[in-house]
């Protein structure tokens, strides 16, 4: 039996006729929001956002504040499902929406084709579908460092743990202020066995601010992998969070094999997505963990058949009912960046970063723990305070209206993270505040 698209709209409960209306929403969506903001005037890209003005942000990487087009955005979709919800969801898995419009803008940004992103829900979803769906097995392992978030660690010691396969964990550094492109390359290419089937990395550190050189661990990656069978090839997977967003980067020609990233962050896109992005040939070696909402699936399913190969990023969405007024209304994220120019967000943010790092080093009572400059470090800045904890220190600035973190890791280490919604006044001023805590 085959399934035409009108039987899968009959069989799933709706018309053609009935659901024409409500697929305005995505349009309304596009036409509602507000003209972008000034390119060269970084107040009016500020002013985009609704931040408290009693208080100096630098830990939004944590979660962002919404920009005004994002909220826009969310608002219209919300409006629309709120006075519609059956037909404009509904509609919305019919014309493949879901699956089309939003991976279609991420790969504009991303430098790659929309068959190419599969969507989640953040950062720690997506590695988890990442790990899971790897073919290993016993004799296999994957290796990863010790900087990695729990999020990853934990990812890839279930699937291990499910797998019969190994976990090996080495050091890329061993100060992270010191850290240099040829010792991190060189300690993943040594580390490198023929029985490694996966190496999990993170583009920046959220635990020193360290950034990783991905374009050459990938060229040494595509030197350990010559010669080695398909089944054998080493994967490189990396978690993009803290440079997706930052960096004048086009992710598609940086060489991973899988890029995982939550959007609610430094794309400042709505809280609760995320895209795993890989090239479609890399796509076939994973398998679904959660069924997707997807036309083959359906179809295969629906007429008892095996789901025919090769896996489709699509096929690993997770399916389910979302927040789709969030997970709708990404586009508008990726085209904030765009509107402002993606070179120019990240000139001004390795601008205030690298103020905020030049400005801590000069200070005598504190102790750098990210590499100063742009060619190691992105947004995050790392540091400790003589003679303080770094809980003490995120108090003590806070009782200034600084809203800084202290990492979740061991050591721990303060962290700010200055982004495109900060000015250098908020940057003086919480250096002054550092110099007051001598």
């Amino acid at each position: 039996m085959t399934l035409d698209r009108r039987r899968f709209l009959v069989t799933t409960g709706i018309s053609l006729a009935g659901g024409l209306a409500p697929a305005r929403s995505f349009a309304a969506a596009a036409a509602t929001v507000t003209p972008p903001p000034d390119p060269a005037d970084w107040a009016s890209v500020r002013a985009q956002f609704e931040l408290s003005r009693d208080y100096i942000h630098l830990a939004t990487f944590y979660i962002s504040s919404h920009p005004r087009p994002v909220r826009e955005a969310i608002e219209t979709h919300r409006k629309a499902i709120d006075a519609n919800p059956y037909l404009v969801v509904e509609r919305a898995v019919i014309e493949n929406r879901i699956a089309g419009e939003v991976p279609a803008a991420a790969a504009e940004y991303l430098g790659g084709k929309p068959e190419e992103v599969a969507l989640t829900g953040n950062t720690t979803t997506g590695l988890a579908l990442v790990y899971r769906g790897l073919p290993l097995g016993p004799g296999q392992e994957i290796l990863t460092t010790t900087h990695e978030h729990y999020s990853h660690h934990e990812s890839i010691r279930l699937a291990a743990q499910r797998a019969g396969a190994t976990v090996r964990k080495i050091a890329l550094y061993d100060d992270g202020a010191a850290a240099s492109q040829d010792e991190i390359v060189d300690r993943i290419r040594r580390q490198v066995r023929p029985a490694t089937r996966a190496v999990g990395v993170t583009w920046v550190h959220s635990s020193t601010g360290v950034k990783l050189p991905i374009r050459r661990i990938a060229e040494a990656f595509a030197d350990l992998n010559r010669g080695r069978d398909e089944k054998d090839r080493a994967l490189l997977i990396v978690d993009g969070l803290h440079g997706f967003g930052v960096e004048d980067e086009t992710v598609a020609r940086m060489g991973c094999d899988f890029f995982v990233s939550g959007t609610h962050k430094w794309i400042f896109g709505p809280r609760g997505t995320g895209i795993v992005w890989a090239p479609e040939r890399v796509w076939g070696s994973l398998s679904p963990t959660i069924p997707a909402f997807a036309m083959e699936p359906y179809e295969a399913w629906l007429e008892g058949k095996q789901l025919p190969g090769p896996m489709k990023a699509s096929w690993i969405s997770p399916g389910g009912f979302h927040a789709y007024e969030h997970q709708w209304a990404l586009p508008a994220a990726f085209r904030f960046h765009q509107q402002i120019g993606r070179e120019r967000v990240a000139q001004r943010t390795h601008a205030l970063n690298d103020m905020l790092k030049e400005g801590l080093a000069r200070l005598p009572h504190v102790r750098l723990r990210t590499p100063r400059g742009s060619r190691l470090s992105a947004g995050i800045v790392c540091f400790d305070v003589q003679g303080m904890k770094p809980g003490e220190v995120v108090r003590r600035l806070l009782e200034r209206r600084i809203v800084g973190s202290e990492t979740p890791y061991a050591p721990s280490y303060v962290r700010l993270a200055p982004n495109i919604a900060n000015t250098p006044e908020e940057i003086e001023t919480t250096l002054s505040a550092v110099k007051g805590l001598a």
